[in-house]
């Protein structure tokens, strides 16, 4: 018998965002502006209770799901955007990229359907191939990238089992309206099937007043994960550490994957969680706030449309006027301005490039100037 492996790994590939920051690091003098990475490092205070953890022998295995005292306090950072949870409603995650994969394994039957908001991460394609599931996309790019009622109904069929929302979006930045989640919501209780809320750009949300599906609809919360990160507000990308939030029986099932997937995360980790928990994220989106207005001002300079973000730290500006698809795009401003994006394509969105303003503020300029310069050459 012949040696094979896993077919559903046979439509899958490498991160379309790695390849093109790797394209940047290997072009010398490069202004990469692809990875959603902080340009900030992690807060000290966070830094210091690995070392006492350490110190402390904290390093013998955790429960599952996480230490106690984590838990409670991830319960206190929901409850603080209404959002009720116990403990035994949690799961500790390695990032949550093993949330997500986690979640859709456990949710998942070969021919189940998830749809996907377009343009989305590419993470979610991904694991529901692996699971054997089909991704149906909902392009949104017609709405403002608001989800119209009309077009998600068109998309459920008998075999749709969950539907993922990021708000603030990875790669727009724009934030779902209450109109947009109400239709999401009504769907969702007239077929039945699950809500998946990555929510981890929800501190980095610079409108006043913001609510996430899982607020908005509580009477969804049997249907509805919530996934989120420290990666993001925390500058701990490196750290690997997120969670999810879901039912006590719906957590049971998904614990199961996640303990036979990696057993728990880094026990001497978990007390920096907490403390991260407890820092004050404003000083940091309020930078964010700033980039996003010079970026959004420099872009109309160049005459590139951009949709307005209202979170997270990326711009989607439009370059069909150009007559370049994204990947060459893309391509040829690496190697004529010495500046790096990531392609739309990548994301379900051709006619358009991500920007990532996560930078410091001298990176963003010169790489700004480098596109000017690009993009009045053609």
């Amino acid at each position: 018998m012949p040696l094979t492996l896993n077919s559903a790994l046979d439509d899958l590939r490498p991160s379309g965002i790695r390849r093109f920051s790797a394209l940047a690091a290997q072009t010398p003098g490069c202004v990469s502006l692809t990875l959603g990475e902080p340009g900030e490092d992690t807060p000290a205070s966070v830094c210091a209770c690995v070392r006492a953890g350490l110190d402390a022998g904290r390093t013998h295995y955790p429960p599952n799901n996480g230490w106690p005292e984590l838990k409670e306090a991830i319960c206190a950072r929901m409850s603080s955007t209404g959002l009720a949870y116990a403990p035994d409603e949690i799961i500790v995650t390695s990032g949550a990229t093993e949330a997500l994969y986690a979640t859709l394994t456990a949710m998942l039957n070969p021919g189940d359907e998830v749809i996907v908001p377009m343009p989305a991460f590419l993470l979610y394609e991904s694991v529901v191939r692996l699971a054997r599931a089909t991704v149906v996309p909902l392009d949104t790019s017609a709405d403002g990238f608001q989800i119209d009622a009309s077009d998600l109904a068109a998309a459920i069929t008998e075999r749709t089992k969950a539907i993922v929302l990021t708000s603030p979006n990875n790669p727009t930045g724009v934030c779902l309206t209450p109109q947009s989640l109400a239709a999401v919501a009504e769907l969702a209780v007239r077929h039945s099937f699950y809500v998946i809320c990555d929510d981890v750009y929800d501190q980095l949300v610079y409108a006043e007043g913001y609510e996430g599906f899982a607020s908005l609809h509580p009477e969804l919360r049997e249907q509805t994960v919530v996934v989120n990160s420290f990666s993001k507000p925390y500058a701990m990308t490196g750290w690997r550490l997120g969670w999810l939030a879901a039912p006590a029986p719906l957590v049971a099932q998904i614990a199961m994957v996640h303990q036979y997937a990696i057993s728990s995360v880094v026990s001497f980790t978990q007390d920096a969680a907490i403390e991260a928990l407890s820092t004050d994220v404003t000083p940091m989106r309020e930078s964010y706030r700033v980039r996003r207005d010079f970026v959004l001002r420099r872009l109309a300079g160049m005459g590139l449309s951009c949709v307005r973000p209202d979170g997270a730290f990326y711009a989607f500006p439009s370059i069909r006027k150009l007559g370049l698809t994204s990947e060459e795009f893309c391509t040829r401003a690496i190697q004529e301005a010495g500046v790096a994006l990531v392609p739309g394509s990548i994301f379900g969105a051709e006619g358009h490039v991500r920007l990532s303003y996560a930078c410091d503020s001298v990176t963003l300029r010169r790489g700004l100037d480098r596109l000017e310069s690009f993009v009045s050459g053609h």
